[in-house]
């Protein structure tokens, strides 16, 4: 945790260098929705810390960035339709059929076919941000009006790649995933016979036949961006910056990447120097519980509590599913707190209570002692577990 904030703050220093004291900088940031825009707003907070002028570019129809902030401007860019945020449910549902050993290698197919076409509208709507972006006259003359020095984006969305390039802004990422898969990927070599592509399952010791698997999954990577998403962004900068300029090579341009990993949970493998690493950043002091949840808490006794959460995009299970872990929980002495929308299982015991939102880092940093933490095996989740690994609590991804 301690190398991720410094390298976290030797970014902060190399700001410093390009402004002096008395004349911070003008940032434009264009970012992500969901657990994305969390670690955004994290650094967005950070900058503000240090005098800098921070602007966010937003949609009309944003999930969760406000269109007011005192520590941000906002530019909102007019939409006519927005992306789903439930378009994980139905795909979890194939996940977890395969998961059970129920599934089928149609199943399988099914739920790649279903990952495509959530993936192709998902860019397809945010090339659709782009283009009104850049056709619109008044707003395009505001923002080379306003002198930013940087552009800072989050690259598993595509505008704000292409933003900077339109500005001739250097470009930062705070970066896990870029729009054509990991990030990685795109920038370092990643010899497919000792790096596992994420959400394969394979550590960085593999058989053949596991090789061969890593390939099949690299494959699926590959020709989703290759038929689904790099033309699309493509079509916009053939449009607006003529046919030699390639996104993909505006995705590997970035000055700096700021990457959201610790090795703590990666296997080695080669990098680059412009690559931050800071994993862990969102890490800070425990604040006090709200009373209902410290009170519970505090009832756990001698046996202590657990945590569960799905992510921000997870919001319910199905319902068979839902009803077996309700009776699982029901029978543990332990205390559950679960992080869970939709309807109320029949088989909720007294000892568990729903929730629509929690605290994270301030359960993590709690001081009651025999804590769990049950979580989706995302990376924005992962790095909850630097956190808890420094409290000592246990965490089962």
């Amino acid at each position: 945790m301690g190398f991720a904030l410094w390298n976290l703050n030797l970014f902060f220093a190399f700001l410093s260098l390009l402004w002096s004291t008395y004349d911070c900088g003008k940032i434009l940031i264009v970012p992500l929705e969901g657990s994305h825009w969390i670690n955004m707003d994290i650094i967005i907070k950070a900058l503000h810390s240090h005098g800098h002028t921070i602007t966010v570019v937003r949609t009309t129809k944003s999930w969760y960035i406000p269109d007011s902030s005192k520590y941000f401007n906002t530019i909102s860019v007019h939409v006519e339709e927005a992306f789903d945020h439930e378009f994980m449910n139905p795909i979890l549902e194939k996940i977890i059929a395969l998961e059970r050993g129920g599934g089928s290698f149609l199943t399988f197919a099914s739920l790649q076919l279903e990952m495509f076409t959530a993936m192709y509208d998902m860019h397809k709507l945010i090339c659709k941000m782009a283009r009104s972006t850049f056709t619109d006259k008044d707003l395009m003359k505001h923002l080379n009006d306003s002198k930013y020095d940087l552009v800072l984006t989050d690259p598993a969305w595509g505008a704000g790649i292409m933003l900077a390039h339109y500005l001739k802004l250097p470009l930062v990422y705070n970066v896990r995933w870029v729009t054509s898969g990991e990030g990685h990927l795109a920038i370092a070599p990643s010899p497919l016979s000792y790096i596992p592509i994420t959400a394969s399952g394979l550590s960085d010791k593999m058989t053949f036949p596991q090789r061969l698997k890593n390939v099949l999954f690299y494959l699926i990577w590959q020709v989703q961006d290759t038929f689904l998403i790099d033309p699309q962004y493509q079509l916009v900068c053939t449009e607006f910056f003529g046919p030699k300029v390639r996104y993909r090579h505006l995705l590997q341009g970035a000055d700096i990447w700021l990457m959201r990993v610790d090795f703590v949970f990666e296997f080695p493998r080669p990098t680059m120097p412009n690559v931050v690493y800071m994993g862990g950043f969102q890490c800070k002091q425990a604040k006090q519980l709200p009373p209902h949840l410290e009170d519970f808490v505090q009832s756990s006794g001698k046996h202590g509590v657990i945590f569960m959460s799905m992510g921000t995009f997870v919001t319910e299970l199905p319902d068979d599913l839902t009803e077996d872990i309700a009776a699982a929980f029901a029978k543990l002495p332990q205390k559950i707190i679960w992080k869970h929308k939709g309807y109320k299982p029949a088989s909720l015991g007294n000892n568990t209570l729903l929730v629509d939102w929690i605290p994270q880092n301030d359960l993590l940093g709690h001081p009651k002692p025999d804590c769990l933490w049950l979580t989706e095996e995302q990376m924005e989740f992962k790095k909850l577990c630097i956190m808890e690994s420094c409290s000592g609590y246990p965490c089962v991804l």
